[in-house]
């Protein structure tokens, strides 16, 4: 099968989107599909107007402008990408959308004009934009057409199903590359912290995250003060975070006035090695973000065996059993108080590891590959009905 996989965002930006549009064709590559990218990001080298640049075996089509800031707009691309998808001779299209994806939409639209059956996957949480999306009828609409429509979790496929009420939403998770975080090298135990079962060194918590509103970053940082007036002197623990992003400064200041300096540790950008080396010894992985549609960092520390901490409604419960391999809360204090309970109880962190490490994640990529087949069969049956 020949795929035209498109999204806005493509490396060598970085971000979720981009990293599971790559891994996907990828995998797709190694499965045996002929697979092309076409985005409105720049290439490595400043690729752009079309320039075609290989990827790690797949073509990637930059049609992006030059812009301030390399933003991934470009509403003068339809025309172009209509005559190679029409010259391409793929079997389907496969569109990944984010909260705001201009040049995806018009790729849908683009897609369904030369009668290639279309998949459309969303990776956000909508949010605000539903409301958007309900005026302009767009999704359903779509789906009137033929269009495969699905999203990376459960809670971020709601809001599509009431935009398209008629239409199955199907979920069409993120994947990880399951062997390599659980090899041989991954952390064969977690560091129980100060007690007879550990070492005498802190207590060490991670998170990899964007430093940004709507990852959260400021309030993670609030959370950190609750959890210090909850553990007081009693143990030494520490929290690394992992990301960068515009609202580090305002951590850093908040950090600053209430002392937590030497608590949250910002650690910057890391490799995906590095991060996997950061997981070595950690007590558990903290998911602040409520607006997650998945949270692919916390399920690749999920895969570790790292108990996850996150809140209720987000995307992490797609992985997470509450009790059995993480806790998760309903508000930011219920947030601080289960980390202040893992920071203090050695017992129930190795009983949540265990329980982590006997039940492996199901979002394996041969898994998540299978699926997205099945969801490029259905978008041919719907393409040829012309209904959902």
């Amino acid at each position: 099968m020949k795929v035209a996989l498109l999204s806005d965002c493509y490396l060598p930006r970085l971000g979720g989107i981009e990293v599971q549009v790559h891994d996907l064709a990828d995998r797709l590559r190694r499965s045996g599909h002929e697979v092309e990218v076409f985005t409105a990001t720049p290439g490595r080298a400043g690729e752009r107007h079309g320039a075609v640049e290989l990827v790690d075996g797949v073509p990637v089509h930059h049609l992006a402008l030059r812009l301030p800031g390399d933003l991934p707009v470009n509403p003068l691309a339809p025309p172009e990408l209509r005559r190679r998808l029409l010259a391409g001779g793929f079997d389907v299209a496969h569109v990944h959308m984010g909260v705001v994806s201009p040049f995806a939409s018009d790729a849908v639209d683009v897609a369904l004009s030369v009668g290639l059956p279309t998949a459309v996957t969303w990776h956000c949480v909508l949010d605000a934009m539903e409301r958007v999306l309900a005026v302009s009828g767009r999704v359903r609409r779509w789906a009137g057409r033929g269009v495969a429509l699905s999203a990376v979790s459960r809670m971020a496929a709601r809001p599509l199903e009431r935009l398209a009420p008629d239409a199955r939403v199907a979920v069409l998770p993120n994947g990880i590359d399951l062997d390599r975080w659980r090899s041989p090298t991954a952390p064969t135990h977690l560091a129980a912290g100060p007690g007879p079962e550990g070492d005498a060194g802190p207590v060490r918590l991670v998170t990899a995250m964007r430093l940004a509103r709507r990852k959260r970053a400021v309030p993670l940082a609030r959370v950190a003060r609750r959890v210090d007036d909850l553990v007081g002197d009693q143990i030494d623990w520490r929290i690394e975070v992992f990301g960068e992003g515009p609202q580090r400064g305002l951590v850093q200041a908040y950090l600053r006035t209430h002392g937590l300096t030497d608590r949250v540790l910002l650690r910057g950008r890391v490799s995906r090695d590095q991060l996997l080396e950061s997981y070595r010894g950690a007590a558990a992985y903290v998911s602040p973000t409520v607006l997650e549609a998945f949270g692919i960092a916390a399920l690749e520390a999920r895969a570790v065996g790292l108990p996850v901490v996150g809140r209720r409604g987000s995307g992490v419960e797609e992985f997470v059993e509450h009790g059995v391999t993480g806790l998760l809360a309903g508000g930011d204090r219920d947030l601080a108080a289960h980390v202040a309970t893992l920071v203090l109880d050695p017992v129930a962190r190795q009983r949540l590891r265990r329980q982590s490490l006997e039940t492996p994640p199901t979002q394996s990529w041969p898994a998540v590959v299978g699926m997205v087949e099945a969801e490029y069969a259905r978008a041919g049956r719907l393409a040829r009905r012309g209904r959902t």
